[in-house]
This record gives C-alpha cells, sequence and structure tokens, in this order.
C-alpha cells in the first residue's frame, strides 16, 4: 500500500486522478476495518494485518490525508511544514511497523517519530536532483530564502556555497532528529529495534553528503553503496539503531 500511495504524485498528471485514488484506498482502509475489504490483493493482505496485529486505523487514515495534502506539488513553507508531511508518513509507518512487532511503548514511539522525521527530511534531499529535472524544487522555503537561494539555482544544479549551506541547514535538522531518537535508546524495548534499522541507509547518506561538502548534485550521492547490508548486520549484532 505504501508504494502505492507513494507514487501516485509522481504518476499522475491531473490532481483529480490523484483524488481519485487516494480515495480508493481511504474507502479500502474503511472497508478492511468493517471486516469488508475490496477484492484487491494489497488490500487483502493488509486486512490480514489488521486482524492479527490489531493495528490502529488512525496511523493509515493520517497516511492518505498527508500523501493527498502533498498532491498540491508545492515546496515546503519551512521545514516545520516538512517535519510535519514525514511525522503523518513516515513516523505513522514507522508507529503501525512498531505495532507488528507487538511493541506499544511510549518512548518507542518518540524514537518513531523523531527518526520518521529524519527519514522524511533525507527524502526529500535526495529526491532533489530528480525533482530539479523535472523543473520542481520542493525544499523549504524559509531555508532557502534566508541563503538568498532561489527555486531556479537548484533547477540550474548550481554548486554554489549558499546552495550548500541550505542542504548544510537542511541535513543537520535530520542528524538532530537522530540524536533525539538515540537519546531515547536506553528506554526502549530492543524488540522496537528492527523497525529502527533504517537509521542505518539514513546515517550513510547524511555521511556522503558532507564528504561532498554538501554538494546535493554530486554523482556519488546518487550511487547505492555496497557496505549497507554491511553495516546494518553490524547494527543488527550490536543492538543499536
Amino acid at each position: 500500500m505504501w508504494n502505492w500511495l507513494r507514487q501516485i504524485k509522481d504518476s499522475i498528471t491531473q490532481k483529480t486522478t490523484g483524488l481519485m485514488r487516494m480515495q480508493f484506498w481511504r474507502d479500502a482502509v474503511e472497508g478492511i476495518y468493517n471486516d469488508n475489504p475490496p477484492h484487491q490483493p494489497v488490500a487483502a493482505e493488509l486486512w490480514k494485518a489488521v486482524k492479527k496485529h490489531n493495528l490502529t486505523k488512525m496511523w493509515f487514515i493520517k497516511i492518505i490525508d498527508e500523501r493527498e495534502k502533498n498532491l498540491d506539488d508545492k515546496a515546503y513553507r519551512n521545514i516545520q511544514e516538512l517535519e510535519t508531511y514525514a511525522e503523518n508518513t513516515q513516523s505513522a509507518l514507522l508507529y503501525l511497523t512498531l505495532e507488528t512487532l507487538g511493541v506499544r511503548d511510549i518512548h518507542a514511539d518518540h524514537a518513531a517519530s523523531h527518526i520518521g522525521k529524519a527519514q522524511g527530511i533525507v527524502t526529500c534531499l535526495r529526491a532533489t536532483p530528480y525533482h530539479s529535472t523535472r523543473q520542481k524544487v520542493f525544499l523549504p522555503m524559509d531555508i532557502c530564502m534566508l541563503h538568498g537561494v532561489s527555486q531556479e539555482d537548484f533547477i540550474r544544479g548550481k554548486q554554489e556555497k549558499n546552495v550548500r549551506d541550505v542542504i548544510y541547514d537542511i541535513a543537520s535538522q535530520a542528524h538532530i532528529h537522530l540524536e533525539h531518537a538515540r537519546s531515547f535508546s536506553k528506554k526502549v524495548p530492543v524488540k522496537a529495534y528492527p523497525a529502527f534499522f533504517c537509521t542505518v541507509a539514513l546515517d550513510d547518506y547524511l555521511y556522503n553528503v558532507q564528504k561532498v561538502d554538501f554538494n546535493i548534485f554530486h554523482p556519488s550521492l546518487q550511487k547505492k553503496s555496497t557496505l549497507l547490508p554491511l553495516y546494518l548486520y553490524i547494527r543488527s549484532w550490536k543492538k543499536t539503531y
């Protein structure tokens, strides 16, 4: 379901089409919670998961509602708006993942909130070169304005210091969220950790973007890291996130 929702925005040419697809999933969730899922493979599997793990309906609705609002194709006005989007999508998905692991814990939820926000910020950064080729920029406007950078600067792929300063500020916010999430680690149940191993990829990207002096267009940032499986194994072995 998550991939379907994520791909809607990039696969449509008219907002009306996107709204119709979002409404399908909203109706599907209502049907699932009324024990009447639509005859669709993904919805059928989702119904089984909801029944098995007693998943909270609110998180599904938040994800759909936030994805629907995001169909407007506008840049985030500020970093807080980006964080709100991340909280209602990435963090909400982590809350559901925790429920499938049998974890219902306030400290785990706090960690999930910060990790989800970091993930949303990193996703926005990673997608910037792709969006720029389509004449679109979604980076927070307040940070761009602070450094005197326009959307056109990103569309043209400029690499001046003020452009890199924008990326530095945004990446730093993701790092802060990861640090906050780890401040709860001693209180988070160990069985929640698998939900948080996505931090491996986040750390890797933030390290690499720092290594290229926050040049978001550097070709190395578009390559897959061959060491991620090793990092994931080490993190799992050490029981840390």
